[in-house]
């Protein structure tokens, strides 16, 4: 089987992406996992952090399949979201705005810019109700569950070994947890890097992880009055914005992450 691909990535956070809104490839893909693993390794496939089919939708205009770099399906991916909406844009099938159906409900996004195979675009992102923890350690889902370390000299850690220690930890090694050490540099702008479950290796941007380090930053009091953060991760620059607690609403709300997505090849392979 001649499979066709297109290759997108968002902030270095890159994936493969397959149109099958003909339902082809669960027809005739029969160990979706193993291919898809196959599919994303570095050296002997296309290589990427995950994949996503882009399916029809009754009520959306797309729904967006997402599975992890091990070839299972994964939960919510904030960059992989982005891209979508991107590639989405690049066949006709929407404008500037849209929404669309993921494994955790209906999101919108809207697209800010648009070049040369190259797009800048929002994702709003569902409410957070819950965030647990203090001080320098935060723990909270945001479509993804994240834990969240505010640290120092954050360059200089082995993200994949400490990463990989705390995912396969007694506490977590069970489900999993995406990991993310962030530093604060000033009330508006926090560095970042992610350790990825799925990927189990470091990833050069993560969606989930950088609206969970914005919230766990404001949680731990570096707040600003724009509730605007904007996150340096190994790949670029990512943004997120929200409404924080007020009154008696304790959750998070209005929560937008926006980048950059951009396509970098598409192709043909034989699987």
């Amino acid at each position: 089987m001649a499979l066709t691909f297109y290759k997108f990535h968002g902030a270095g956070n890159d994936f493969i992406i397959i149109d099958d809104r003909n339902g082809e490839f669960k027809e005739q893909v029969k160990e979706p996992q193993s291919h898809i693993y196959q599919l994303c390794r570095r050296h002997f496939g296309i290589g990427a952090d995950g994949l996503m089919l882009l399916r029809a939708a009754d009520d959306a205009d797309f729904e967006m399949l997402y599975f992890n770099r091990d070839g299972h399906p994964g939960t919510m991916c904030g960059n992989g979201g982005r891209c979508m909406v991107a590639f989405a844009e690049s066949l006709g099938i929407i404008g500037e705005k849209t929404t669309f159906k993921a494994s955790d409900g209906l999101h919108e996004a809207s697209i800010n810019h648009k070049g040369i195979d190259t797009w800048d675009i929002s994702l709003k992102m569902n409410d957070v109700n819950t965030i647990k923890g203090h001080g320098r350690e935060f723990a909270l889902d945001t479509g993804s569950p994240h834990l969240v370390l505010f640290s120092e000299n954050i360059p200089e850690k082995d993200v994949q070994a400490e990463g990989r220690d705390i995912r396969y930890s007694p506490t977590f090694a069970r489900e999993g947890i995406n990991v993310n050490f962030a530093e604060v540099l000033d009330k508006s702008t926090l560095r970042m890097r992610t350790y990825e479950r799925g990927v189990e290796n470091e990833t050069l941007a993560c969606g989930t992880g950088a609206t969970a380090v914005a919230l766990a930053a404001w949680a731990a009091g570096f707040q600003n009055e724009n509730h605007e953060y904007r996150l340096l991760v190994p790949g670029g620059e990512l943004r997120v914005s929200f409404c924080p607690p007020r009154g008696n609403n304790k959750s998070f709300t209005d929560i937008w992450l926006s980048g950059p997505a951009a396509k970098v090849f598409s192709g043909s392979i034989e699987i």
